[in-house]
């Protein structure tokens, strides 16, 4: 009996400062892996140990990541990337497009983001319209986007999709959060607009090793305040709760020793928890900032939160988010600007008296969403044929 072929994904995610896009990517391949499709992760940033997991083949561009300041990209030894490394890269990736032959497409963010990377994509979506056998294509985006502060580029945003995309993943719940309140022309798109949930892990089992606060600072490229104000709050609090501080892979060196010579005994530091997920479930509180990835554990494990939404150089997605959250009664936020160890220490004492509901109206299962949808658009177009 000959075994049914598998649908080929080849799904692109271009993460430049934090891992977060390529968390959610993952774990979406992931439950498209398990549905039965070969896909194959191309990722433009730099590698990160874990992802993008089991089961799932990895082709790696050379990596581009983010300038100071957002300013432009570099490549992984921090020089400015010029033509002939767009050209050489952009080579690479159409050649592996050919080579994989996939079914389906989906490009992480653009082109509601990652404008920085056009100069492969655009090459990408031409290639796919002129190809014979043209893939399904979609665009994979957050619940919230970081709003567009330049006129004109909502409506690319759309021509794009009209012209490329047979849809947009929207990785969120309509109930918490639509995509015309961040993106004002989805109504140009709403029929291919599709809502997946959130993209959160599953329940994980609790960790062996239990905290009562658990303080994460994502990334850590920009979490240095974060943990200082975490230090100052545990000082000024004091009690007998025990504190995890997790302070991200990318903190600096320096800053990281630093840390480790000022804690005390009742706070225990970690550059980073592969199971961070698993220390939320019996903890009192979390403290982090408002990434997607983040939020999704602390539903998924029903865990009070304290929010200090990133906002630096205009950053909006994740003080939106974090104010959704305030007015269902899940967290409190604290804002960067001004952030101290006072401060902080009010916001935690706020932050433990809240109430998490047993029973939560938002849908956490986007991967395995993602992964239906695209099979019965699949179906429906095969059967058109």
């Amino acid at each position: 009996m000959t075994q049914p072929v598998q649908r080929r994904v080849m799904f692109y995610v271009q993460h430049l400062l934090g891992i977060g896009h390529l968390a959610r990517a993952s774990r979406i391949a992931s439950a498209m892996v398990e549905a039965g499709f070969a896909v194959t992760l191309v990722t433009g940033g730099a590698p990160v140990k874990g992802f993008p997991g089991e089961g799932i083949a990895h082709v790696q561009l050379p990596a581009v990541l983010s300038a100071t300041g957002f300013s432009g990209l570099v490549d992984s030894d921090g020089v400015a990337v010029d033509a002939a490394f767009e050209q050489n890269r952009t080579a690479l990736f159409l050649q592996t497009f050919e080579s994989i032959q996939p079914d389906v497409v989906i490009i992480e963010a653009f082109p509601f983001g990652r404008r920085q990377v056009r100069f492969e994509l655009l090459p990408l979506l031409s290639a796919i319209k002129a190809s014979v056998h043209k893939p399904l294509v979609f665009s994979s985006v957050r619940d919230i986007l970081q709003e567009n502060r330049k006129p004109g580029r909502d409506q690319e945003t759309v021509d794009l999709v009209l012209e490329h995309f047979d849809g947009v993943l929207v990785h969120g719940d309509p109930h918490f959060v639509r995509l015309e309140e961040t993106f004002p022309r989805a109504e140009a798109i709403a029929d291919k607009i599709f809502y997946t949930g959130l993209v959160a892990a599953r329940e994980p089992v609790p960790a062996k090793d239990q905290f009562d606060i658990v303080v994460s600072a994502g990334g850590g490229a920009v979490g240095a305040a974060l943990i200082e104000a975490a230090l100052e709050a545990q000082t000024l609090l004091g009690g007998e709760d025990r504190w995890c501080l997790i302070t991200g892979p990318n903190l600096p060196q320096a800053a990281y020793d630093r840390f480790a010579t000022i804690a005390p005994s009742s706070v225990t530091l970690y550059r980073f928890r592969p199971d961070f997920p698993a220390l939320l479930p019996k903890a009192k509180l979390s403290i982090s900032q408002a990434g997607y990835n983040t939020v999704c554990d602390l539903l998924r494990a029903k865990c009070p939160a304290l929010l200090v939404p990133f906002a630096a150089g205009g950053e909006t997605e994740q003080s939106v988010r974090a104010e959704k959250l305030q007015a269902l009664g899940l967290a409190e936020v604290i804002l960067e600007e001004g952030l101290n160890g006072a401060a902080m220490a009010e916001a935690v004492t706020r932050a433990k008296a809240l109430q998490f509901p047993q029973q939560l109206s938002v849908s956490l299962n986007g991967a395995a969403e993602t992964a239906r949808l695209v099979d019965k658009m699949l179906d429906q177009r095969s059967s058109c044929r």
